[in-house]
Order: C-alpha cells, then sequence, then structure tokens
C-alpha cells in the first residue's frame, strides 16, 4: 500500500541531524535504546494535558529532559493491528490485520518481515523485549525467526480480586470489564513484575554491545485495579469529568456506529444507569498514575546505569480509550480519544523540554530510532523518521497522520482537521482549533458540504490507494462492507438492532 502524494525528508535535514548525532552514531558509541510502551493510554498524562486532575510525575520528567510530539496518532485504535504497525513499519491497509488476529508472523506474506527490534539485532545491538510489546503472547515461543535475544516476563494483570467488583456488563460480563480497587500491594502487579526485571536487566547489562530494550506496561488497559493510594489521588467529590457531551453522535454517520459494533466495552446509557461513569473515571486515572510509577522505576534505573548519557528514550501507547466520550468506552474509533497518543523522546542530541504539533504517526518509530542509531535507513518501512522534528521542534511536515480500523474506514489529521472517512462513504470533519473535542462535525446532517470542499480534497489525497483484503486467519473485531451492508465478524449488522 502507499499513501497519494508521498514526500521524501530533504538530504539538507539528513545532514542536518547526522551531524548532531555522529559522536553517538559511530563504532562502540552507538546510543542504546530503551523503549518504553503503555496499553491503551490516551493523552491523560502530564505533557499533554489531557486531564487537568492526572499525575504523571515521570512522564512529565522524561518530557521536560526531551521532546513531546503533541500531534502523534495511532495507525489502529486496537492492540494487534496498531503494535504490528509500528514493530514492522507497515500500515495495516498494507498488512491486512485490522483485528486482535492474527499474529503477523502467521500470515505467509509477512512471516520473515525484519521487525524493529530484529533490525537492531542485525547490526550488532543486543536486544530485550518484556511485558507487552507485540499483542498477546506474539514472538514468544516462535520458530519462525528469533523475535529478540533476551525474553523478560509477559503482561498479566497480577493480583486480582475473587470476584468482579462492578455490576455485570453487557455481553457476556467479560472477565476484563472490571475496574475499583481492592486490598493488594503494587508489588503483586503485573506490571511491578516487568519494571522490576527491566531495572534488573539495566544495573546488570553486558557491556560489550549497544543495547535496545523494550519495556511494555498492561495498565491502564483493563481490568483497572490498582491500590488504595493510587486512588487516594483523585478524591471522588473533586474528580473532573470528560467532556461529555448528549447528542454527541446525532452528526455522526450511522456507521460510524459500525467500528464498534459488538464489544464487551460498555456504552455510556450503561455505565450512566449503573453509576459508574465516575469509578470509571477514577480507576482509570488510578491506573495511569500507577504506570507512571513504574515508567519512573525504569528511567531512573537508566539515569543511574553507566550508560546514562548514551541512551535514547522513548514513550508511547498503542492508542488511547474513551471513557464515556461520543457515547461509548473503549477504543476502536476514529477520533481523538482514540488515536491521540503520548509519544516523547529524551536522551542525548534531543532538545530538552520542547514540544512538536506536527503530525506524526507511530509508525515513524521504526525508521527515527534507526536513523538516530546511525543506521541504514531500514527498506520496506511506510513511516518517515522524525529527525528533523527532532533536530528542530518547530520543522513543518506536510504528511497528515492516518490511523485505519479495519478496511475503508480511516482518519486524516494535519494540524488543524480531522477528516473521517467509512466504508459506505460517511464523512466527518473536525476543525481541531475551534472544536478540540470534536463535537461538531461540519458535514454533519443539515450542513454545507461545499463549504469545505477545498479542505476535504486535501485531505483526502493522503486516503491509503486500496486496502489489503484481510489476513488469513482475522478474527476479533473484524468489520468488512459486503455489498449488501456492513458485516461484523461474518454476521449482517442489522441498523434497527444498535445498541447506544
Amino acid at each position: 500500500m502507499t499513501l497519494r502524494n508521498p514526500r521524501i525528508l530533504s538530504i539538507a535535514c539528513l545532514v542536518i541531524w547526522f551531524s548532531s548525532v555522529t559522536s553517538l552514531a559511530v563504532g562502540a558509541d552507538r546510543p542504546n535504546v530503551v523503549m518504553i510502551a503503555i496499553d491503551d493510554l490516551n493523552d491523560w498524562v502530564e505533557p499533554l494535558g489531557g486531564h487537568p486532575d492526572v499525575k504523571t510525575p515521570a512522564m512529565k520528567r522524561l518530557a521536560q529532559r526531551g521532546i513531546t510530539f503533541t500531534n502523534a496518532h495511532c495507525q489502529a485504535p486496537l492492540c494487534n493491528p496498531s503494535r504490528t504497525s509500528l514493530m514492522t513499519g507497515l500500515r495495516p491497509t498494507t498488512t491486512g490485520i485490522y483485528g486482535l488476529a492474527p499474529w503477523f508472523r502467521n500470515v505467509p506474506a509477512f512471516a520473515d518481515v525484519v521487525t524493529m527490534p530484529q533490525y537492531f539485532q542485525q547490526r550488532g545491538y543486543r536486544t530485550l523485549i518484556g511485558g507487552k510489546i507485540y499483542h498477546g503472547r506474539g514472538g514468544r515461543g516462535t520458530s519462525r525467526a528469533s523475535e529478540c535475544d533476551v525474553w523478560g516476563p509477559g503482561a498479566g494483570v497480577g493480583a486480582k480480586p475473587e470476584q468482579k467488583i462492578i455490576p455485570p456488563t453487557p455481553g457476556g460480563n467479560h472477565p476484563l470489564m472490571d475496574w475499583g480497587t481492592f486490598p493488594h500491594r503494587d508489588e503483586d502487579k503485573g506490571d511491578w513484575t516487568v519494571a522490576s526485571w527491566a531495572v534488573d536487566e539495566l544495573e546488570n547489562m553486558p557491556n560489550e554491545k549497544p543495547f535496545f530494550l523494550s519495556v511494555g506496561f498492561f495498565l491502564p488497559h483493563v481490568p483497572c485495579y490498582a491500590t488504595q493510594k493510587w486512588f487516594d489521588l483523585y478524591p471522588m467529590d473533586t474528580l473532573t469529568m470528560p467532556p461529555i457531551l448528549k447528542g454527541d453522535r446525532d452528526d455522526t454517520p450511522e456507521s460510524s456506529w459500525y467500528i464498534h459494533w459488538d464489544l464487551p466495552e460498555p456504552r455510556l446509557s450503561w455505565l450512566e444507569k449503573n453509576d459508574q461513569v465516575k469509578p470509571l473515571v477514577r480507576a482509570y486515572l488510578a491506573s495511569i498514575s500507577f504506570v507512571d510509577s513504574q515508567v519512573g522505576r525504569v528511567i531512573e534505573a537508566v539515569e543511574n546505569s553507566p550508560y546514562a548519557d548514551n541512551t535514547i528514550v522513548v514513550l508511547w501507547s498503542d492508542h488511547g480509550y474513551h471513557l464515556g466520550e461520543k457515547l461509548i468506552s473503549g477504543k476502536n474509533t476514529l477520533w481523538a480519544r482514540s488515536t491521540r497518543v503520548p509519544l516523547i523522546f529524551a536522551g542525548p542530541g534531543i532538545p530538552e523540554g520542547r514540544t512538536s504539533g506536527a503530525p506524526v504517526e507511530l509508525l515513524d518509530l521504526y525508521p527515527t530510532l534507526a536513523e538516530m542509531a546511525g543506521l541504514d535507513s531500514p527498506p520496506r518501512v511506510e513511516g518517515l523518521s522524525l529527525a528533523p522534528q527532532i533536530k528542530d521542534p518547530n520543522a513543518q511536515r506536510d504528511r497528515p497522520a492516518i490511523c485505519t480500523h479495519n478496511a475503508g474506514n480511516h482518519s486524516v489529521c494535519d494540524t488543524r482537521w480531522r477528516y473521517i472517512v467509512y466504508a459506505d462513504g460517511g464523512e466527518e470533519l473536525y476543525d481541531r482549533d475551534a472544536d478540540p473535542n470534536e463535537h461538531v462535525n461540519l458535514v454533519g446532517p443539515g450542513t454545507e458540504r461545499s463549504k469545505y470542499a477545498d479542505v476535504i480534497s486535501g485531505l483526502a489525497q493522503w486516503l491509503p490507494e486500496s486496502d489489503a483484503p484481510l489476513a488469513p486467519g482475522s478474527a476479533h473485531r473484524i468489520l468488512e462492507k459486503r455489498d449488501d451492508g456492513f458485516y461484523w465478524q461474518e454476521k449482517r449488522i442489522d441498523p434497527a438492532a444498535a445498541v447506544k
């Protein structure tokens, strides 16, 4: 898959960037990389200002040491396609991986694709992966390729209550759909185990070669469990609620419901009926603050290591999460709450305390880290290096950020506008300067689309020229547009049956 109107980084930008990192990227002094991934974390972090109450001191400190991309977006608002895209450098519309399955190594066309850790491994790096980097158990025990040199602990919830805390949820009362606190210790949580492993590896890292350490945290993915001290940071009586607007879907196409048609994540209507809006928001915030503390443990270990002056730290989330906005909870949408993610770089040669508002993609991580390490440009990847923006946060970027959720459903986001198109031709357009919460669809019913024709055509030229068909083994959260309508996981959608 290629995008329309592709742009190529200028040689001048590359020369400027390389001049700032030459001393780090030659020979034995090549920089180490610590990559921190966080699951289901939206823009509710201090560096992005997504929630006024949130407390994320570790991420705030990391941002003060480097550059924050405030307009960064995922390639898919779902774990597997997002992480597959980031790690392979390929868009979902190229791989055909849109759902929670398959693992890309099980797709013949991509069984031998070189992932980011492998690319570094092949060029002399020691590579380590712990926690959730790929979706599920992806890569563990694989016989097709050596994904990395060292596998750490897998991702997991850790301690759980004896029974669910919240009332039974629609769609089968899924065990992950839960939130709240119960008696347990921080040390009992899966993310504590992953952070401890990363700290131990940093304290005992062999020094004969540079390393690429990937650390993946599970929270704030549901179930949002945290110990009481983290809940105490967010008293219920002073909790700021997200910008929930009744009737917020009155001007969106009916097909906007289809991309999250039948999911275990409750709708806003269920949350309100069961008095769970505030408890969910509080638990999500508490989970964010807990995982931030684990990020802090890893960063502190880097700072206290012999590698402190020669290690790049990058932090990202695979996609965002709704907490009542647009009348839903969960992900699987093409609005900002699902697509906008934290993306922070810090380390040698990186300006401190800077921000860039350029539209960037998680897809850009692969070529960016390769360039920062002084490696050859990886072949086949579809992202663009962020080196020009890291060197100069004011550097412009012509290409917008594109997010896809199942074939034919795309969001295109530049510095001002978000344009959404669905597989049946339904459209949305938001002026994010005037309407940052994306409440008003400027091309909704009763509007004059012609007024924004130039804006739409300018954004639409970046839509994928084609969407790869579903990869073999595709399953879980799969939506297809067929001649006789939309199908959710092989079952034809009846619009009258929508749960709103």
